[in-house]
Parts: structure tokens; sequence; C-alpha cells
């Protein structure tokens, strides 16, 4: 019951609206599902649960690494191609470099004597070298000191 100060301010009983105040238990609610929306994927909708279907569980994936190099490549390497062009590139090589010698003749055998001196008589020489150094230290208000070694 109100205060008499407040009586008049209520709505007579028989004007006060009835509402009845059922209780809904949770159990008793239909189950929801939030999904994205069809027309914006930002968008959660509520659907029933009993019209959404279940997401299948992906297949397991094999995440074994893969060989670094092809099996039949090491096969074939291992059965003896490999020492093959090993050889061929050994050979070549030799090949080219006695042709470099046999077509040298004379000259170049002067060039190469003259290179051999020229590099024999730099050794000779005196080298002076030079070495000067600036240590700079900063110290507590703006002191500095410089010491100079040469």
């Amino acid at each position: 019951m109100l205060s008499e100060p407040y009586q008049r301010y209520a709505p007579a009983v028989e004007q006060r609206p009835v509402h009845p105040a059922g209780v809904e238990l949770r159990a008793e609610r239909p189950a929801v599902a939030w999904v994205p929306s069809g027309a914006d994927p930002n968008v959660m909708v509520p659907v029933l649960r009993e019209y959404v279907q279940p997401m299948p569980m992906p297949a397991p994936r094999d995440l074994t690494p893969q060989p670094l190099f092809d099996p039949l490549a090491q096969r074939m390497l291992a059965g003896g191609v490999g020492v093959g062009a090993a050889g061929a590139g050994v050979g070549f090589g030799l090949h080219e470099l006695a042709a470099g010698v046999a077509l040298m003749g004379t000259s170049g055998l002067a060039m190469l004597a003259a290179l051999l001196l020229a590099a024999g008589s730099v050794r000779g020489r005196s080298v002076v070298n030079v070495r000067h150094e600036t240590h700079v230290t900063q110290k507590w208000f703006g002191r500095t000191d410089i010491t100079h070694h040469g």
C-alpha cells in the first residue's frame, strides 16, 4: 500500500494493468545458434539450433616433411652418374690448363718473367705507416677531454 501523499498519483486498483508474471525456464526456450548473415558476413544472426548443420571434422593431414631431393635423382647420382660427371669436369679443367701453357710460347714466358721480377723488386722497398689517434671523452656538465696519440 502506498503512503497517503503518493496515493493520488497512483491509478485506482481497478485501472491498473494486470500483467501475469510468467516464468520462462531456460530448458523451455528453444536453443539458438549465432551464425554469419548471408547478406553481410560481419553481422551475426540467431538461428534455431535444429536448423544448423554441424561442421564436419576435416580429414587429418599428412604433415611429414617432403624429401629435399628427388629419390630417383639420388639413386642415379649414387649409381655412378655423379662420379662420371665429376671426372669429366676435372678432365676438362686440366685440358684447358695444359692448352694455356702450350700456347704461351716464348713471348708469354718473357712476360711472366718480367712480372715475377717486378713483384720481387717491390718487396725490397721500405714501407712507412703513420698512425694518429684522437680519443675524445665526454664527462659531466659539458666537460670534454681530448687526447692525441701519434
